[in-house]
């Protein structure tokens, strides 16, 4: 199951220091707009992978300093923009807590740090109680949408943002992240890009001073979600890489890792990262080392659908504010797995689940600012000075459609199409009785 390791072997260096570093497990799913069915009852398999690699930590098991679980789709697009999410995310915030907590590997506890949901994007951040739990402090969140028409909701991001002060109790380091659903379609890179650079104006959260700063003025940061990046063949490789004439054909010419490392240079995230068009500064594990998270048959554990080319749409980047700007493609965030889970089968995604190792700052610091990332000089993302107006916008037409969109679905019986031809009929013989009323009136007044 949890056979993905980054390395292969942890260095003696890290695993002496593992004890002084957080591990941070980040999870994240897209559940198919499946609501209070999107994921089943137990979740050892998506939710507990250091019961199988904590013998690379230590000679004891850990468990995660910290979880972060980001669902997409979560339910519904008429319910999730009517406003109904918030119950679906209770619901599973609940369901998840409990089943961390019943598998830690040493009876350990958590507590909900931080839920946020907007439509079908939701985050939820968990702590130990007996560490991060206890001592997490300004805990904020926030929203955007960057759907297909005024900043909806449909398509954004969710972002959950504390601080940890340090051992002495200085100011500390901020965390952030980020959980996202951006536009599908192989050939809307550009509307990707958009949606990124969109969120890093319009998901803000206020700094030390109160003012606004983006998802960058963090020292750690963590962006995760369905991007929704394709693998984007020339049609001359095509065949010699991925020709085959079933989907069982493809699940197996994907099992081959060799084959993967070829597809990875077709990647539109990678390719653009190292364009440095988005993701400036962040860095990402090895994710040719597991097989594409989607478009897979429902109901089927190892089977694509032809409908599309497979894909590594599910991601998780990441960020310390110790990286270095001119080595983009090293991180002191040491990654030691990364991998999708092949039995969820209600969903053409499979979830997707990363432990990472994160530094953290030894000496109090003098500065009353935490450390932030440190980014290249061409690039300074900037806070958008109308996000809230584009945000509550998005949210205004999230509700009207929405409900307009609910209304027609429960007069057709749960199919919004034949509400609105339902609609239609019955204004049309509402017109008609009013109009023969109307001439019956007439006549008998002559």
């Amino acid at each position: 199951m949890m056979s993905h390791v980054c390395n292969s072997t942890l260095d003696r260096q890290v695993e002496m220091d593992s004890a002084d570093r957080l591990l941070v497990q980040i999870a994240s799913y897209n559940t198919n707009l499946q609501g209070f069915e999107g994921v089943p009852q137990d979740l050892v398999d998506w939710l507990s992978p250091t019961l199988q690699v904590s013998t690379f930590l230590s000679h004891e098991p850990r468990a995660p300093d910290i979880v972060a679980v980001g669902f997409q789709e979560l339910l519904p697009l008429h319910l999730g923009l009517s406003g109904w999410s918030s119950a679906v995310i209770n619901n599973r915030a609940d369901h998840i807590l409990s089943q961390i907590n019943s598998h830690a590997p040493n009876k350990e506890t958590y507590t909900l740090l931080a839920k946020i949901v907007n439509v079908g994007v939701a985050l939820l951040v968990y702590a130990r109680d007996d560490g991060v739990g206890k001592k997490a402090c300004d805990i904020q969140t926030n929203w955007t949408g960057c759907g297909f028409l005024g900043y909806m909701g449909n398509k954004g991001a969710v972002g959950v943002r504390f601080r940890l002060p340090d051992s002495e109790g200085g100011i500390g380091e901020t965390y952030t992240f980020v959980c996202a659903h951006l536009t599908a379609h192989e050939q809307y890179l550009a509307h990707r890009i958009a949606n990124y650079h969109h969120i890093v104006g319009t998901l803000l959260f206020p700094d030390e001073s109160g003012k606004p700063s983006t998802i960058y003025s963090t020292s750690h940061l963590f962006f995760l979600g369905d991007l929704n990046f394709r693998i984007s063949l020339p049609p001359t490789q095509i065949n010699p890489i991925i020709n085959v004439s079933s989907p069982d054909g493809i699940s197996d010419a994907l099992t081959d890792e060799s084959v993967r490392a070829t597809l990875k240079d077709f990647d539109q995230l990678l390719t653009e990262r190292r364009k440095n068009t988005i993701f400036v500064g962040l860095r990402e594990g090895e994710f040719w080392k597991f097989k594409c998270s989607y478009k897979y048959k429902l109901g089927a554990v190892d089977t694509y659908s032809t409908k599309r080319t497979p894909s590594w749409t599910d991601r998780i980047l990441y960020a310390t504010h110790t990286d270095r700007e001119d080595t983009p493609e090293n991180s002191n965030i040491t990654n030691i797995l990364y991998t999708s889970i092949p039995s969820y089968t209600t969903s053409d995604h499979k979830p997707i689940v990363a432990l990472l190792l994160v530094p953290r700052q030894k000496d109090s610091s003098t500065s009353n600012n935490s450390p932030v990332l440190r980014l290249p000089a061409f690039y300074s993302p900037r806070p958008d000075r109308r996000a809230n107006l584009k945000r509550y916008v998005g949210r205004t037409l999230d509700r009207t459609l929405g409900i307009i969109w609910w209304l027609l679905t429960v007069i057709g019986a749960g199919s919004a199409a034949v509400g609105l031809f339902n609609f239609i009929v019955g204004m049309g013989a509402w017109n008609w009785w009013k109009s023969s009323r109307y001439t019956a009136v007439s006549t008998n007044t002559v």
